[in-house]
C-alpha cells in the first residue's frame, strides 16, 4: 500500500484497493503527533479543518503544537465537509496533543482581510441586485422531479413532469434548429 498519499491532506486518504480496517490504523499511526504534556486547563489554539477520516471524525492540521502533523479529533460542534479549509478553535483532552477537541469555528472578518476559501472551482458573487454562481463543469438546480442543468458546453437542460413557459410580452424560441416533439 502507498503510504505517501496520507501526507497530502487534500488527496483521498485511501485508495480503492484499501479497506477501512486496513486504512484507519495506518492513518492514525501516520498523523499522530507526540504529546507535549500540556496542562489539563490548556490554552485554545487555532488549527485548520482538513477533512474527515473514515469514521467521520475531524482531521485537524496547522496546529502550532504539532507543526506539519494531521490530528484526528473530536468536536463539540457540528462540522460539515463544506467547512474544509476553515480555521477551527482546538483544545486538547487532558493536555494531550494527540487528542484534540474542536470547540468552535472561526468566522472570517472583513476587517481581518481574511476570506473563506471557496470550494475548488466554485465562485459566488453577490450584490444588491443579483447572484452569480460559477462552476467549472456544471450547475444543477433540483427540486423533486424537476431540474435545471447548465453545462460547460453551453447546454441548458430543463426537465420536469410539467413545464410551462408564460409571458405577458413576446415569447420567442430561437435557434439554429428548433425541434418540437
Amino acid at each position: 500500500m502507498d503510504t505517501t498519499r496520507i501526507n497530502d491532506p487534500f488527496v483521498s486518504l485511501c485508495g480503492d484497493a484499501v479497506d477501512d480496517e486496513e486504512a484507519l490504523p495506518l492513518l492514525q499511526r501516520n498523523v499522530a503527533a507526540p504529546s507535549l504534556g500540556l496542562m489539563a486547563g490548556g490554552v485554545a489554539v487555532v488549527g485548520r479543518l482538513h477533512g474527515f477520516d473514515l469514521e467521520e471524525r475531524p482531521i485537524i492540521g496547522d496546529v502550532p503544537h504539532a507543526p506539519g502533523q494531521l490530528l484526528i479529533g473530536r468536536s463539540t460542534i457540528a462540522l460539515r465537509r463544506a467547512m474544509r479549509g476553515r480555521e477551527v478553535v482546538v483544545l486538547f483532552d487532558g493536555g494531550d496533543v494527540q487528542r484534540p477537541i474542536v470547540i468552535g469555528l472561526l468566522e472570517p472578518s472583513a476587517l481581518d482581510g481574511v476570506s473563506v476559501p471557496p470550494a475548488p472551482g466554485i465562485t459566488i458573487e453577490a450584490d444588491q441586485e443579483r447572484y452569480v454562481v460559477t462552476a467549472e463543469r456544471e450547475i444543477v438546480l433540483r427540486c423533486g422531479d424537476a431540474s435545471i442543468t447548465l453545462t460547460r458546453a453551453g447546454k441548458v437542460l430543463i426537465q420536469g413532469n410539467y413545464v410551462l413557459s408564460r409571458s405577458t410580452g413576446y415569447n420567442k424560441i430561437k435557434g439554429a434548429a428548433v425541434d418540437i416533439n
